[in-house]
């Protein structure tokens, strides 16, 4: 075991020092593998952000029916009445005008705004929560209520959350497709490094496979160099991914203060960053692998 842990630590010293000896090389060989791994991480991270604001929203859709102007008492009555006798509404409430334009009156900037109105321009409103929040549940309670003579209006207010949870949704399909290619060309890019380191040590492969190395320990070192040039390309990617979302948070800041919101984004967590490092690590070692395995093969050492 002590031979085996020395072999392994003997590995990586030597490896850390082939990294000292081409700084240029391995900077270079860093970020490129550190951009190509913010992407998705960045996309990642401002999905998981939208997807937090969305889950901010009420959770129950509600139905707002706006009523015509000549509306008369009459007919509100009359659908205040087929409201109580419709059993797929969990609660419903009125919403006077007058009562609408207090309320709007005393939101931030517009505390004159009936000053100088001659009339209420707001029509009697209903504000309804269906009893099942199943899209087609909503759809037809909307579509009956449209059909009344005196209803001018009906939106389903849950509509636009839906469409936003189906954008997030395709949004991670998108980043995971777009992680599995940047991280074949990771692959890619830590093999064509791999390559060259083989080509500059052929020799001494060739010495070491004369004096009965085996294929394990020749590939070792390689291994070694593509994890740790992963890891630093991982920590590069976090580190951008770090400096983006700071960047970013003050401008979406003052973005929700302008709506009366305090939303600040949250950049990469514990255990998402140490996902990211694993995963680099392991296609940094995927690509030399494969590299420095085709290469003894192709020299007979297999």
């Amino acid at each position: 075991m002590k031979t085996w842990l020395s072999h392994h630590r003997q590995a990586i010293v030597a490896t850390l020092a082939r990294m000292a000896q081409t700084p240029f090389a391995t900077v270079f060989a860093v970020i490129a593998i550190g951009v190509a791994l913010s992407l998705p991480a960045v996309l990642y991270v401002l999905l998981n952000n939208a997807a937090r604001l969305a889950g901010t929203l009420p959770a129950q859709p509600e139905i707002s029916v706006y009523m015509r102007m000549d509306a008369t008492n009459a007919q509100i009555d009359d659908l205040r009445q087929r409201l109580k006798a419709r059993t797929d509404l969990a609660d419903f409430r009125f919403v006077p005008r007058d009562t609408a334009l207090v309320e709007l009156s005393k939101q931030a900037g517009v505390a004159d705004i009936s000053a100088g109105l001659t009339q209420n321009p707001l029509p009697d409103a209903w504000v309804l929560t269906p009893r099942e929040s199943l899209p087609e549940n909503i759809t037809r309670i909307a579509t009956a209520l449209q059909a009344l003579p005196y209803i001018d209006t009906v939106k389903q207010d849950s509509q636009w959350a839906q469409r936003l949870s189906a954008i997030l949704g395709l949004g991670h399909d998108f980043v995971m497709l777009l992680a599995v290619l940047l991280g074949a060309a990771l692959v890619a890019v830590s093999g064509n490094t791999i390559r060259l380191q083989i080509l500059t040590r052929r020799a001494e492969i060739e010495v070491s496979q004369l004096i009965g190395a085996t294929h394990r320990y020749i590939r070792r070192p390689f291994l070694y160099f593509g994890v740790l040039q992963g890891l630093f390309g991982g920590l590069a990617a976090w580190l951008v991914v770090a400096v983006s979302i700071y960047l970013l948070d003050r401008p979406v800041a003052e973005l929700s203060a302008l709506y009366h919101a305090n939303f600040h984004l949250q950049s990469l967590g514990l255990m998402p960053g140490l996902t990211l490092l694993l995963s680099a690590m392991l296609l940094g070692g995927l690509g030399a692998y494969l590299t420095v395995t085709r290469t003894l093969f192709q020299t007979g050492a297999h």
